[in-house]
């Protein structure tokens, strides 16, 4: 019994394929047994599927390293916003340990001896402090060269200035350590040293020409009246006596009697 690839006489059973061209050419012809046409068959669908199984391997391999360029990106974004985190929270750090430095020097956590925001009247028995018209300029002058030194060894932190209106306050506040040292804006004699109920311990020092200058709730006092001071020396230490609700320095500057603002006259470290 003969196979199908083979004829009845036993010869192999073979196909032809002719290619008949267009005009004067001449025809071609192909002769391809039936058995390796089988093969060949058998073999390109072999080929298509190994193919097909790749791509199907490959496509998502592809798809996700068609990513990676997008992924790197957002991961050097992420990089740097997170830096950016971190510096924030170092600056934030620094930021509320230089608030905490400031509410203790402040003294914000300690508790009221009275108001807040105290009107300064005349010291007690201090006569020579009038509201006067405003100075002139010949005054205003020798104040300038009479009082030149900011009156602490240290630069503190100004939490009040002059106000000469209803609330009533003739200088400056000046915030700092409790027993800062205190040292004279100028040269002049010390006219009075003592103790008033709202300047606490205080000095003033009268400079000539008309100007003094005022320093209260001191902790300690380290001069006496008559005595004679140069610029920069010191003459008390900071604290809170009187109407004070943490250790600073009331700082004032008087020309003929009246209160000026004492900027005017140093400058702030």
């Amino acid at each position: 019994m003969s196979s199908p690839e083979e004829t009845q006489n036993g010869e192999e059973r073979r196909l032809t394929i002719i290619f008949v061209p267009h005009g004067d050419l001449e025809t071609r012809s192909f002769v391809i047994s039936y058995a390796r046409l089988k093969v060949l068959v058998v073999a390109a669908v072999a080929l298509v599927m190994a193919w097909a199984v790749t791509l199907a391997i490959l496509f998502p391999v592809m798809a996700q390293a068609a990513r990676v360029p997008g992924l790197e990106a957002e991961l050097r974004l992420l990089d740097s916003e997170r830096a950016r985190v971190a510096e924030l929270a170092r600056t934030l750090e620094e930021v509320e340990a230089q608030y905490e430095r400031v509410r203790q020097l402040l003294g914000a956590d300690a508790p009221a001896t009275g108001d807040t925001d105290p009107i300064l009247p005349p010291l007690r028995g201090d006569t020579n402090r009038t509201e006067n018209s405003e100075p002139d300029a010949a005054a205003i002058s020798a104040a300038t060269s009479l009082i030149r030194q900011w009156p602490l060894t240290t630069p503190g932190f100004i939490t009040r200035t002059l106000n000469t209106g209803g609330s009533q306050h003739p200088g400056l506040d000046i915030a700092t350590a409790q027993n800062a040292q205190i040292r004279a804006a100028g040269s002049g004699r010390v006219r009075v040293a003592g103790v008033d109920d709202v300047y606490g311990q205080y000095v003033v020092i009268d400079h000539g020409s008309t100007v003094e200058s005022v320093y209260g709730h001191a902790s300690r006092l380290l001069v006496t009246a008559g005595d004679t001071v140069e610029e920069g020396q010191v003459i008390a230490l900071t604290g809170s006596t009187g109407r004070s609700t943490a250790p600073h320095l009331h700082f004032e500057v008087r020309v003929g009697g009246r209160a000026m603002d004492p900027l005017r006259f140093v400058r702030q470290p």
